[in-house]
C-alpha cells in the first residue's frame, strides 16, 4: 500500500463520526481491531496501535494487506 494511501485511509477511518471500529489486516495474516480513535497514531506511512492493556502493535504501509471498515466480528459469515 502506498504511504499516502495508507495515511489517508487510516485517518479517514479514525475520524469517522461517530467513530466505528475497523480492522487492520497485515500481510503476515495477523489482524486487529482498532476500537478507539485515540488508540492509533500514524505518520509518514508508519502507525502504532495501542490495544487495551497498553499492548502496542507497530505496522507500516508495506505490512498492511487491507483495511476493513466493518469489524470482522460483525461481518456476515460465508
Amino acid at each position: 500500500m502506498a504511504p499516502e494511501h495508507f495515511d489517508r485511509s487510516l485517518r479517514a477511518l479514525q475520524h469517522r463520526t461517530p467513530f466505528r471500529s475497523f480492522t487492520v489486516e497485515l500481510v503476515s495474516g495477523q489482524s486487529f481491531q482498532v476500537d478507539h480513535p485515540e488508540a492509533l497514531v500514524l505518520r509518514d506511512g508508519v502507525a502504532v496501535f495501542v490495544a487495551a492493556g497498553g499492548v502496542p502493535t507497530l505496522f507500516d504501509h508495506e505490512s498492511v494487506s487491507r483495511l476493513i471498515a466493518e469489524p470482522t466480528s460483525n461481518r456476515p459469515r460465508e
